[in-house]
């Protein structure tokens, strides 16, 4: 890789981590072409991003963002997951470790703040944000449903009570 090679990535690297919610870091030992193509494929899914990074070119992108706090992560074979949504990585990221032990989570971050991996297993276990709209949406559609219905209810009551006494 030449220099300008570098210095693209290390801009393309920088530009991720500034548009990026959360980071996941992971160490990955041994992951088989079609377990990253799967994983990377889960990720795109999640609108996330995979990438397996050299460490170097990593803290130098690192430099003057939000995620600045986590160069100290980057030792030894490392691969970052990261979103706009805050969630998503650390879900497909957390479900993969599950079944692959050639990929760890050693930490992350939210916005300034640094994840261990168990706050990254909790976050990975809250619903995300397409859930949660969706559930939102069904509770302010279920309200206006309910109201109707026990409002139109007294006159349906009416109309049965009538109907029987004049049979």
């Amino acid at each position: 890789m030449n220099r300008k090679q570098k210095e693209e990535l290390v801009e393309s690297l920088h530009k991720t981590f500034l548009n990026s919610q959360s980071v996941i870091v992971t160490h990955i030992n041994g992951l088989t072409v079609s377990e990253t193509t799967n994983l990377r494929s889960n990720m795109r899914n999640s609108n996330c991003k995979f990438k397996v990074t050299k460490n170097r070119i990593v803290k130098l992108a690192l430099k003057n963002t939000k995620f600045e706090h986590l160069d100290s992560l980057f030792t030894g074979p490392t691969a970052i997951g990261s979103s706009e949504d805050a969630i998503a990585p650390a879900k497909v990221l957390v479900d993969f470790s599950k079944e692959s032990e050639k990929i760890k989570i050693i930490g992350g971050g939210f916005e300034t703040k640094s994840l261990s991996v168990d706050e990254i297993n909790n976050l990975a276990s809250l619903p995300s944000l397409d859930e949660v709209r969706s559930k939102l949406i069904g509770l302010l559609m279920a309200s206006p449903t309910k109201l109707v219905r026990t409002i139109k209810e007294p006159s349906s009551r009416m109309a049965r009570i009538l109907a029987t006494k004049n049979n």
